[in-house]
């Protein structure tokens, strides 16, 4: 599949069920997310600018700006930058693809990436995660929560739309590996049973990396 092809579907996808997706996982942050993304604040520092990548309605996005971040979101999807700037108009929203960042080099000193990367096929992720280390001052921190496992899932429906797009899931030490080759070094490795009073279909999974400084 090529950048445009899954690019292209994974727009359409969200743009679609955008309102319905915003609704159904408005509470879907568990207490251990919420540790980890406290965590990645404390790391970053007061002040420090981050990019919340595949920020959807932003729900994210707000909760680093309430840690005293200067974050901003980004997202492929119109649709859902619409309701991101909705619900939370006093933040930066602006549409675009990770794969290819508009951003210049050593320019942030923290990037989120909260179950974004699960519609990237695999081949991609070394040069995505190169970009990652590119936009990153040395020193810079990097967030990564994924879906863990082994095989993708494909959906054909979703909220009563006939939408298409593949899921796929990760193994932690896999994601690790990759963001080594790519110049990071990995701070931090966890893994928690799916929450199933809250719909996850899989156990989930997170990465704490850091650009060196040398």
């Amino acid at each position: 599949m090529t950048d445009a092809d899954f690019l292209s579907e994974t727009r359409t996808f969200y743009d679609t069920v955008a309102e319905e997706y915003a609704e159904r996982f408005r509470d879907a942050t568990t207490p251990l997310d919420l540790g980890l993304l406290y965590g990645f604040a404390e790391l970053v520092g007061e002040g420090g600018e981050v990019a919340d990548l595949g920020c959807g309605p932003g729900r994210v996005t707000a909760y680093l700006a309430s840690r005293g971040l200067s974050v901003f979101g980004l997202d492929l999807s119109e649709s859902m930058l619409a309701i991101a700037r909705r619900e939370h108009p006093a933040l930066r929203f602006r549409q675009g693809s990770m794969l290819d960042l508009d951003l210049p080099d050593e320019s942030l000193d923290g990037l989120v990436a909260w179950y974004s990367t699960i519609h990237t096929p695999a081949e991609h992720l070394p040069a995505l995660f190169a970009g990652f280390h590119r936009v990153l001052r040395p020193g810079g921190h990097l967030l990564l929560g994924f879906q863990y496992g082994e095989e993708p899932r494909r959906y054909e429906e979703a909220f009563g739309h006939r939408v298409s797009l593949s899921f796929h899931r990760r193994r932690p030490e896999r994601m690790a590996a990759l963001l080594e080759g790519a110049g990071f070094t990995v701070r931090a490795r966890t893994v928690r049973e799916a929450d199933e009073e809250r719909g996850e279909p899989v156990a989930q999974a997170a990465l704490v990396a850091r650009r060196p400084t040398t």
